[in-house]
């Protein structure tokens, strides 16, 4: 149940014409009275002989007996409260009920007050009503209405329980503005598959991704093709900005344009402003990674993984400041990734994205030299390009998806302990998309570990599986039982002939972090070798591959794409 209070008017009777009106779009349908403050109130809807000006000077009188000087300014009341996506679609006597507990725990007309304000609540669809009152009392003092639209919340939340209807998670004041219907029925008019206001949104969050400065910043909202006007100061100095989408025009054919604090509340210029730190004051890459010889979107996404896995073991810590700054860099990773990821996965990284920007705001100060190194990680995958959905890119994509999918679940939790309903929903959410686009990505690379790791000499596999009951006792059972068991052999393999200690590496990938509730040991395990492989020095040199064996979707440490050479016949 979601309630929603309206901007105060001056027309009662251009509301109730509203109202009982076909609707901008044709969408009201048989508009009618349920409910009202006296049950023989006219309903122009229903009875042919009643108009809207009865309704209107019926409403109006406690404020038309007031004089002039002493009647409010703005004196209509509206609010409008709608069923959630799935409810059952309740009767006239449901509507009616909750219509009266909404005036009462609102202030307009509490229980049992005879001379409270006059209202009437009109149905003209099956999801929703909408409640006019005049905020005069009928003995010509004004409703308390303190902390109103809390207490409509608080009441929606009582409806709920009482129909069993589905329980609408709470927000606290920080989530974006919700379009509006105007908003969206013109952009089915356009063929925009948003408004312009949730598109504008999602490029703002592009463009600010692992953005060094206000300059980069902008470069990149105009090469997502978005109008942008600045707000100058007679100084010179930008004040702020408000973009908008080519084409979206007004009545008066005028660009129709949005400030950043309009769009979501952390996207005004003196907020985004906040975000940004010099390329030179953020974590360079490490020394390892730079010498891997890899491509740059290999790098990158290492780095990022190393940046996103250091974000998630703070957030099981106590520092708030830390976590809420953690989920404002990851927010920027996953929109950097999507925006350099390719088919499949990049649709639901957008997904992702979309969703999860909700859990990045909260009333928690952000701590934000915490988010620096993921901030770096964003710059770092957005500079170095398109990844491939294959070979060492989709490997190393694979890899930091999941790495992300630990830390947004994490973000779940973390904002489940500190009420954030909405932002924990939308953490969920999340996770679901990441997940989709993990599947995408890391089915071509797992699948040719696998066969590698089937096909290697029964010595060898002996020999790595006595690595796993050495390293990790308490999990090799299940490994055992596990299909992705063949391409951690591969791994295995691969990092022994880098001239990595296996025991060593396996030992210290199973101990970042605990195993037992992960779905897939072996999936987990595989990509912290992935990565440990390319940031850690190997203890020997490494052995020589074979000749004219091709590269893996997933090297780790040398890992060759299908069966090794000495197998092949």
């Amino acid at each position: 149940m979601i309630p929603k209070i309206h901007k105060q008017g001056s027309k009662t009777i251009g509301l109730i014409r509203y109202l009982y009106g076909p609707g901008t779009h044709e969408e009201h349908v048989d508009p009618h009275l349920v409910a009202a403050f006296d049950p023989l109130a006219p309903d122009p809807g229903r009875d042919p002989q009643a108009t809207y000006k009865q309704l209107q000077q019926l409403l109006d009188q406690p404020v038309n007996a007031l004089p002039k000087q002493r009647r409010p300014d703005k004196h209509v009341w509206h609010l409008s409260v709608r069923a959630a996506p799935g409810d059952p679609v309740l009767s006239d006597e449901d509507w009616a009920a909750i219509a009266r507990r909404m005036v009462a725990a609102t202030g307009i007309a509490p229980d049992g007050d005879e001379t409270a304000c006059r209202w009437a609540a009109i149905r003209h669809a099956d999801d929703h009503t909408h409640i006019i009152a005049t905020l005069v009392r009928d003995d010509g003092r004004r409703p308390r209405r303190h902390n109103e639209a809390r207490r409509a919340q608080t009441e929606c939340r009582r409806i709920e329980a009482d129909y069993g209807l589905r329980r609408v998670t709470p927000g606290d004041g920080t989530a974006a503005k919700r379009p509006t219907s105007a908003e969206r029925h013109k952009a089915e008019r356009l063929g925009q598959t948003a408004t312009s206001r949730e598109l504008l949104r999602e490029h703002v969050h592009r463009a600010l991704a692992g953005a060094a400065d206000e300059t980069e910043f902008f470069d990149r909202l105009t090469a997502e093709g978005v109008r942008i006007k600045k707000r100058i100061a007679p100084s010179g100095d930008v004040l702020g900005y408000s973009v908008a989408v080519p084409g979206d025009r007004n009545g008066n054919q005028e660009p129709i344009w949005f400030s950043g604090s309009k769009l979501a509340p952390d996207l005004s210029l003196p907020k985004i402003r906040k975000r940004f730190a010099a390329v030179t004051d953020m974590p360079e890459l490490p020394a390892a990674l730079e010498r891997s010889g890899a491509s740059a979107p290999v790098r990158a996404r290492h780095f990022a993984a190393e940046a996103t896995d250091a974000a998630l073991a703070s957030m099981a810590s106590d520092d708030d400041t830390a976590a809420a700054a953690h989920l404002i860099g990851a927010g920027e990773v996953i929109d950097a990734l999507a925006q350099t990821s390719l088919g499949p996965t990049q649709a639901e990284l957008r997904e992702t994205a979309r969703h999860f920007e909700r859990a990045t705001r909260s009333h928690i100060h952000a701590q934000r030299k915490e988010m620096y190194a993921l901030r770096r990680a964003a710059h770092q995958i957005v500079h170095s390009g398109p990844a491939l959905g294959h070979g060492q890119d989709g490997a190393a994509t694979a890899l930091v998806l999941d790495i992300m999918i630990l830390t947004v679940l994490a973000a779940a939790r973390w904002h489940a302990a500190r009420g954030h309903a909405q932002q924990a929903e939308a953490a969920q959410q999340a996770a679901h998309h990441l997940r989709t686009a993990y599947q995408a990505t890391a089915t071509a690379p797992l699948a040719a570990m696998r066969t590698y790791g089937q096909h290697l000499p029964a010595q060898a596999r002996l020999r790595h599986a006595h690595t796993i009951r050495v390293a990790i006792p308490h999990l090799a059972d299940r490994l055992q039982a596990e299909p992705g068991r063949d391409a951690l052999t591969a791994v295995l393999d691969q990092a022994e002939r880098a001239g990595h200690d296996t025991i060593a590496l396996l030992t210290k990938a199973a101990a970042q972090r605990e195993l037992g509730s992960v779905d897939s040991i072996s999936d987990v395990l595989i990509w912290r070798l992935h990565h440990l492989g390319y940031i850690t020095p190997p203890a020997t040199a490494p052995r020589h591959q074979p000749p004219h064996s091709n590269p893996v979707a997933a090297p780790v440490a040398g890992v060759r794409q299908g069966v090794p050479q000495q197998q092949r016949r």
